[in-house]
């Protein structure tokens, strides 16, 4: 599990593709303190086992449709990337529940900065924005965000300017392809209220109407 909060950015050194796998190589310094070979690292917001170390960087297996499905088709050499290490059990719950896990990915629409804050717009499919909510969290290449609005077609977020320079944020532009993650709380509830494939022939008591009586809508 994941916080949200990146440690570093790192480089991408090397990517290796094969017929159904790539290895990536990445460049970088904070993440390997106490690492070791078989811990989850996320890069980008996507969790990836760590499968050898050395003194700058380390590799991880990535399956080929990973690089495909999610903005890591889109790394080249030297890009820069958001790393994470996974949350360690004394650690500081900074950001918001990260799995890693990506639910799909978006696209910058917009970037444009105010008095105090930098602001992006970023579009995304309906069957994504229905599980993004105002000043609710999701994870934009793996970092911890508000969201500040949404729309029909769209979200956004306002970041400071620390944020915008401590993560790979900084080198995003109009039209760049981002990983999302959707606060996961969502999808649960949404699990327990319709759930799939249900053989019991129970049917569940959580209605809108419930919902309502009990002040949750």
């Amino acid at each position: 599990m994941f916080t949200g909060i990146i440690e570093e950015i790192g480089r991408i050194d090397s990517i290796k593709k094969g017929t159904q796998s790539a290895v990536l190589g990445i460049r970088c310094q904070k993440v390997l303190e106490g690492t070791k070979i078989g811990d989850s690292i996320a890069v980008n917001g996507v969790c990836l086992t760590v499968t050898s170390l050395h003194e700058q960087g380390y590799t991880a297996d990535v399956m080929a449709e990973t690089l495909e499905r999610s903005s890591l088709g889109s790394l080249s050499k030297n890009s820069p990337v958001n790393l994470e290490r996974a949350m360690a059990a004394d650690g500081r719950f900074g950001g918001h529940i990260v799995a890693g896990h990506i639910d799909g990915t978006g696209k910058i629409r917009d970037i444009h900065r105010d008095e105090t804050a930098v602001w992006y717009t970023v579009e995304a499919e309906s069957q994504l924005l229905r599980y993004v909510v105002e000043k609710g969290s999701i994870a934009i290449d793996g970092i911890s965000l508000t969201v500040a609005g949404v729309t029909d077609r769209d979200f956004s977020v306002s970041i400071i300017p620390h944020t915008q320079g401590e993560t790979s944020l900084g080198f995003r532009q109009k039209g760049d392809i981002v990983n999302l993650e959707c606060d996961v709380i969502g999808k649960y509830v949404e699990k327990l209220m319709k759930p799939a494939n249900d053989t019991t022939g129970v049917e569940s008591n959580i209605t809108d109407t419930f919902l309502m009586e009990h002040g949750f809508i």
